[in-house]
């Protein structure tokens, strides 16, 4: 599976105060796009976009789980020493998820809270994985996308609509069941990884991540 990655809209700053005199800082705006074809030609259906957003939301927003980061890591992985954010609310805007974000008292939290409390522009984007499938000069992500973060916070001071920070087209992961992380491969490692495991093996670690081997090596080899 590849790592995609979309940097979205300049965000906007909130304070809210709460009743005890202390305040919270949050970022929103828009977070997630579909139905629309992005400036590096790749476009998120919305029927597979709504269903991974369910999903983020009951196993990971909801659980106070849907951490982002300052800046923007090279893998799907959460490094928990520099989230800055905990993303609290997810909504649809026509084919726009509109996100709110509150800003953590940690190191990597503080530094963003000064940014924009100084007036910075600053973007968020979002990171996860999935397969892509080319269709009439586009690249269609497909129904195994998965979000490991709704959006990280990112400085973009001119970007005017959601486009693409890039993909790691060299680069192919896997998840590892027994670790419960995402493991980096280059596909001559994965081809290998297969032929070394036996039947009984591929069925202890998920038949979906042998249908994700494959599926990578089929759309690199078109």
């Amino acid at each position: 599976m590849k790592l995609i990655t979309e940097l979205n809209e300049t965000v906007s700053y909130v304070t809210e105060a709460k009743e005890d005199g202390h305040k919270n800082h949050f970022i929103e705006g828009i977070f997630l796009q579909s139905n629309v074809v992005n400036r590096n030609g790749r476009e998120y259906p919305k029927n597979i976009m709504e269903k991974e957003v369910s999903r983020y939301m009951s196993e990971v927003v909801k659980l106070n789980r849907a951490y982002g980061e300052l800046g923007h890591p090279a893998g799907p992985q959460i490094n928990l020493d520099r989230v800055s954010h905990i993303i609290t609310e997810l909504s649809w805007d026509g084919d726009n998820v509109m996100g709110k974000a509150k800003i953590t008292r940690t190191p990597m939290g503080e530094i963003a809270r000064g940014l924009l409390e100084s007036g910075a522009q600053l973007g968020v984007s979002s990171r996860g994985m999935g397969s892509l499938k080319e269709s009439n000069g586009k690249m269609v992500v497909q129904s195994d996308y998965k979000i490991a973060t709704a959006a990280d916070i990112v400085a973009d001071p001119s970007a005017p609509n959601a486009f693409v920070r890039g993909i790691m087209e060299n680069v192919d992961w896997i998840y590892d069941p027994v670790k419960g992380t995402w493991q980096e491969q280059h596909l001559d490692d994965i081809k290998n990884n297969i032929k070394r495991m036996s039947l009984s093996e591929i069925n202890n670690n998920k038949l979906t991540i042998f249908e994700d081997y494959i599926a990578s090596l089929a759309i690199r080899n078109r």
